[in-house]
């Protein structure tokens, strides 16, 4: 295994060398020497990096996280639990489609004002229940 400098993990991987040193302060990862008064990692960084970035990318707090990782290199991802945040993704994923279309729909209203269209005075019915039902999803 290879040692690569703070800064080229910062340049590989798309992290500032500022959330590398706070990963390594919850633990995330483990620089395994220093070169002067700079930071080493072990090749083997990149992909607890790139699991950093897809479990953010999917919603996953830095403790979610930190929970997949073993002492060892090895990580194990509750099945479950990846179901539970892909179920929760594929809903906000329909809650912007409709977003999307709400607002095109608005953009391209011809009625003589928004505020006689029918269809925009239903959208601003149903936003505020689409926020609660939002807001119950992510507690």
């Amino acid at each position: 295994m290879k040692s690569i400098d703070i800064s080229e993990v910062a340049k590989l991987s798309g992290f500032k060398a500022s959330a590398l040193r706070y990963y390594e302060t919850l633990g995330l990862i483990q620089s395994d020497s220093r070169k002067g008064l700079r930071r080493q990692y072990d090749d083997t960084v990149l992909d607890r990096l790139a699991l950093i970035s897809m479990g953010q990318s999917a919603g996953f707090s830095l403790e979610e996280i930190g929970e997949v990782f073993q002492k060892d290199e090895h990580f194990e991802i509750d099945r479950q639990r990846l179901h539970t945040k892909a179920d929760e993704v594929e809903q906000h994923i329909r809650q912007l489609r409709i977003l999307a279309r709400a607002l095109r729909h608005v953009a391209d209203c011809t009625a003589p004002s928004h505020s006689e269209c029918p269809t925009f005075r239903k959208m601003m019915t149903e936003a505020p229940k689409l926020a609660t039902r939002q807001k119950q999803s992510k507690q």
